[in-house]
């Protein structure tokens, strides 16, 4: 009973529903970005490479014939027990043009050497092979003190293409008044935060989820605004030679 609670939890984390209104302050940021992820996942075919694959929590929107999850190597990702293959902040373990999808997803703001990276993303990948990436645009500070960049729209896409991508499809997440209100929860969620998880779940149902049903509502009623965005994703092709 206890392991299914947990299941249940994890999973609302990513893929927030009703109850996840409930107990994820980050409901606006995760249902924005599990739904572009999963309306962008049919891109990707083939062998695919989940680069940064944490605990792979978006395999389930992937029907590919293999899914490989690569890690930086570190403790934390051994002791998790996911990945499948792991990074040495170098270069991949991989030969060149072995996977014909690759799937980045909010790691490239955690990358001190964008350049090398997108590089080698670019060398695995096949001719014709597609990239799925998903990075936040505005957010605050996260896993310190590896969070190195921002990027803009135009900053992403002149990274990719520099490096050899072309950029098929760029879309902006959370480009309405919802933005804000997430801002507030994320704000209020790191001031309030105690050791007691019990408190942190009442602020949660009492504070953050009526916020929450607001920025649904306001960033319906409200215009938007593709200047002020919360993450930003990108589907881009290694060309065929």
């Amino acid at each position: 009973m206890i392991e299914r609670l947990r299941r249940a939890y994890y999973a609302e984390q990513y893929h927030p529903g009703v109850l996840g209104l409930f107990i994820n302050p980050f409901f606006l940021a995760r249902r924005s970005l599990w739904g572009a992820i999963a309306s962008f996942a049919g891109h990707l075919h083939g062998p695919l490479l989940d680069v940064g694959c944490g605990s792979k929590p978006y395999r389930s929107l992937f029907a590919v014939e293999s899914y490989v999850g690569l890690d930086i190597d570190s403790e934390v990702a051994r002791q998790r027990g996911v990945a499948d293959a792991f990074y040495d902040g170098k270069r991949f373990p991989f030969p060149d043009a072995q996977y014909q999808s690759v799937l980045c997803n909010q790691v490239l703001e955690h990358v001190f050497q964008p350049e090398a990276f997108v590089q080698e993303i670019w060398r695995v990948l096949q001719p014709g092979g597609k990239l799925l990436l998903t990075i936040p645009f505005v957010w605050d500070e996260h896993e310190q003190p590896h969070d190195f960049a921002r990027y803009s729209s135009f900053g992403l896409r002149a990274l990719l293409e520099r490096n050899g991508l072309r950029v098929l499809e760029q879309r902006k997440l959370l480009d309405d008044f919802s933005v804000l209100v997430q801002l507030a929860i994320a704000y209020f969620f790191k001031v309030s935060r105690s050791r007691s998880r019990l408190l942190n779940l009442v602020v949660c149902v009492v504070f953050f989820a009526p916020l929450s049903l607001l920025g649904l509502l306001l960033g319906r009623l409200l215009p938007r605004n593709p200047d002020l965005f919360l993450d930003q994703l990108v589907i881009a092709e290694k060309p065929m030679r």
